[in-house]
């Protein structure tokens, strides 16, 4: 398999074009299915998630074609079955997605349960109630969900949890529901806002995206659109790691910086000079030689995102002080701290919260990415450790960032790939 290896690269300089949102553009490529017309979808990052996505939509009877660089159109006429692939269903969480647009569709849907990341435990059941509420009668045997409905019913939804993809889910199947669907304690996030964004261009009469309380009232049919994805918040983060823990000053281009605040304000807290312009966002950490230690607690949007922290506990290994980092989201997502361990940090976890005591310098060595992120937050330490970094299981890496280490490179970071 495919590795990376990793100079000490300090001092990264220049400026970086944040892509299309991974988070937002799986959801988006699912909605595609509500419609018999053709969808174009631009800023596409062409990620091994994204492949695998636009490959289950031509398994169920789409055609499509990358038209130009990140520019994606999906049509699907016919589903052509209303069983998706158990192996593409593995490889990643977000094929889950198709649940919705197959059953408000064609009435009947079969699917296995998800892959993806051995973060912790995510299961559908939200989706599956969202679901039932609309009217459709669920079953699940051998890791499959059978879904069928003779037509789904708008119905007032309450989530216990603010699930992003529940969420996504239940709009997505009520958009073509008769009457009105309410989502209460809704997820908040920025992919939400632009999945509704992409329904409403297809004729979705949908209000209150963005806020805990969402209100879709079905049409009979949806139509084709036109639709750019927002940039990626979680890429965008990475990147402001990439200059703060290289003592850089790297401009992010392409940033909806509201998106931001929460890592903004922490990397604020810990010392790091963030300033907006018309050109995009600039992280100037040259010439800091005392960072201050933060504590951070990862929460539902608009909290500290669970995606970024890994990245952030890379930062705080080599930041002077004590720091904690609490996680609330998911509970097995500490996977990469024992190979921060090998690198030299100096981490202790305790039940759901990380405590680092800031070390000078990280050593290079060989470690392994667990998942995406904990891949992120390893190419990070990379950066600022002293010799060679080997990182093994890179896949990982690949499904969330399109082309890391060339932008990394171009910045003047030290970092290969090696063929395996």
């Amino acid at each position: 398999m495919d590795k990376f290896v990793i100079e000490e690269s300090m001092g990264l300089f220049g400026r970086v074009r944040i892509g299309g949102s991974k988070n937002s553009v799986l959801p988006i490529i699912a909605a595609t299915l509500l419609t018999d017309e053709e969808c174009v979808i631009n800023d596409v990052p062409e990620l091994t998630d994204v492949l695998v996505m636009q490959e289950l939509i031509e398994d169920l009877g789409g055609r499509t074609g990358w038209n130009a660089h990140e520019q994606l159109s999906i049509k699907v006429a016919d589903i052509a079955k209303i069983e998706a692939s158990y192996e593409l269903c593995a490889k990643m969480r977000a094929s889950f997605l198709v649940a919705g647009p197959i059953l408000a569709r064609c009435g009947e849907v079969r699917i296995s349960l998800p892959g993806g990341c051995a973060i912790g435990s995510r299961p559908v059941d939200l989706h599956l109630k969202g679901l039932a509420a609309l009217g459709a009668e669920i079953s699940q045997e051998h890791g499959y969900v059978h879904a069928r409905t003779k037509g789904l019913e708008g119905a007032n939804i309450y989530l216990d949890f603010p699930s992003v993809g529940a969420t996504e889910n239940i709009m997505m199947a009520a958009a073509l529901a008769r009457g009105q669907t309410i989502i209460q304690n809704a997820a908040v996030e920025p992919e939400i806002v632009d999945l509704s964004n992409f329904l409403t261009s297809m004729g979705a009469v949908i209000r209150g995206s963005g806020t805990d309380t969402i209100r879709i009232t079905g049409v009979k049919r949806l139509r084709g659109t036109n639709h750019t994805i927002i940039p990626d918040r979680i890429e965008a983060g990475t990147f402001m790691v990439a200059a703060a823990i290289t003592n850089g000053e790297i401009l992010l281009e392409n940033v909806v910086t509201d998106h931001l605040k929460p890592a903004i304000a922490k990397m604020r807290e810990a010392g790091i000079t963030i300033t907006e312009s018309e050109d995009g966002l600039k992280i100037d950490a040259r010439g800091i030689s005392n960072r201050l230690p933060i504590d951070i607690k990862t929460l539902p949007y608009p909290g500290f995102p669970t995606d970024m922290q890994a990245q952030f506990l890379a930062f705080l290994a080599t930041t002077p002080g004590t720091n904690i980092v609490t996680e609330t989201v998911f509970e097995n997502r500490f996977m990469h701290v024992p190979e921060l361990i090998r690198m030299g940090a100096d981490i202790k976890i305790d039940s759901r919260s990380a405590i680092i005591e800031g070390v000078e310098k990280l050593a290079g060595t060989n470690v392994k990415a667990s998942d995406l992120r904990a891949g992120a937050a390893l190419m990070l330490a990379g950066l600022a450790a002293a010799g060679t970094t080997q990182i093994h299981d890179i896949c990982h890496i690949d499904r969330g960032y399109y082309k890391f280490d060339e932008k990394l490179r171009a910045l003047g970071a030290k970092v290969y790939r090696e063929n395996g």
